[in-house]
């Protein structure tokens, strides 16, 4: 990792920098468990920066005022679910200009060939054919990879999904240190603590997801806690009646299994000793209880915030003045690097 050009202003912890797009009306339980819980975590070790990519999200064709909704509602249950936006800087990406201004001089150092293999676009443009396809989809990764190196980052939270662009982050930043000068940290992958994967409650099978098939195979965050409850009542089980964790023969009662340990801390094992001799029902409402209880708070919290959108804001704007008090420097470095003339008064 190369010396920091800008200084952390913690205590020595390590930056991490995250985020996730505004794609949907609600966060569901697996993106909850899965990542925006390991953030609130992160934030009593770490130093921590976290942002809406709302410019990553009109890489495909978005309606407005949708875009809009969904980034207010996306920051809200940020906030709900425990992120602090007056100790960590928490921000909308479009309120920070810099990263289009860094995103451009990422992309005049990027290969044309190392862009068109980024797994990500060919999937998509593929799919999608190329007259579907936007530039902008092409050059994601390199937005990216300035989100990442405009604030120093020392670590990155990541999937599999995401591996190979933060692979490239990292190419860039090796690549700009060398041609024009230390500027920026190589970051790491920060590899998550173990959680486990949330499957679809009506095909248990598939990994939750926004795109499921049924609304009833995803607990939304913003879902009413009646809702919820039916929704862990009615999931798909499995022949037979033991309550015992098998992937592969018991899907959907392994399912049931793996959210009420990801809820509660609880081992399986412990689950299953707790659930011997008693039926699938008997697990459905112990559950259900567990999920209302957990996410009933946060989704009471997100509809506060929404209701006085003038505070959110605020907060928001706040956030976006910490965060270019960090890129502000780094693009200015990178351009001085770069050779461009600085602007005189």
């Amino acid at each position: 990792m190369t010396e920091r050009t800008i200084p952390n202003a913690s205590t020595g912890a390590p930056r991490v920098f995250s985020g996730a797009q505004p794609s949907a009306d609600s966060m569901h339980l697996g993106n909850y468990l899965g990542a925006v819980r390991n953030w609130v975590d992160m934030q009593s070790d770490h130093e921590c920066i976290y942002f809406i990519p709302d410019l990553h999200a009109i890489t495909v064709p978005q309606d407005p005022a949708q875009l809009a909704e969904r980034t207010r509602k996306t920051a809200a249950q940020y906030i709900a679910s425990g992120i602090d936006p007056t100790s960590t800087p928490f921000f909308v990406q479009s309120h920070v200009p810099e990263h289009s201004q860094l995103a451009w001089l990422l992309t005049c150092i990027t290969g044309d060939g190392e862009a068109r293999r980024m797994t990500q676009f060919k999937d998509k443009s593929a799919k999608q054919g190329a007259e579907n396809t936007s530039a902008g989809l092409y050059a994601y990764p390199m937005l990216m990879a300035a989100d990442i190196l405009l604030y120093q980052t020392d670590q990155v939270p990541v999937g599999e999904d995401q591996r190979q662009h933060l692979e490239l982050t990292r190419n860039l930043a090796q690549r700009f240190n060398q041609r024009f000068g230390e500027t920026f940290v190589v970051p790491e992958a920060k590899i998550m603590k173990s959680t486990a994967k949330i499957y679809d409650l009506q095909n248990p099978t598939a990994k939750m997801s926004k795109s499921g098939l049924s609304d009833n195979g995803a607990i939304w965050l913003l879902d009413e806690p009646k809702k919820m409850a039916k929704k862990i009542k009615s999931a798909v089980t499995d022949d037979g009646s033991e309550i015992r964790f098998d992937r592969d023969s018991k899907p959907g009662v392994s399912n049931l299994l793996s959210i009420y340990s990801s809820l509660t801390g609880q081992s399986i094992e412990e689950i299953e000793t707790e659930f011997e001799g008693k039926m699938y029902g008997h697990l459905k409402v112990a559950l259900a209880e567990i999920v209302v209880d957990t996410l009933g708070p946060i989704r009471e919290r997100t509809l506060e915030i929404m209701n006085d959108p003038a505070e959110l804001d605020r907060l928001l704007a706040i956030g976006a003045e910490k965060a270019r008090e960090i890129a502000g420097p780094t693009v200015a470095s990178a351009y001085e690097h770069m050779g461009f003339l600085a602007p005189r008064a």
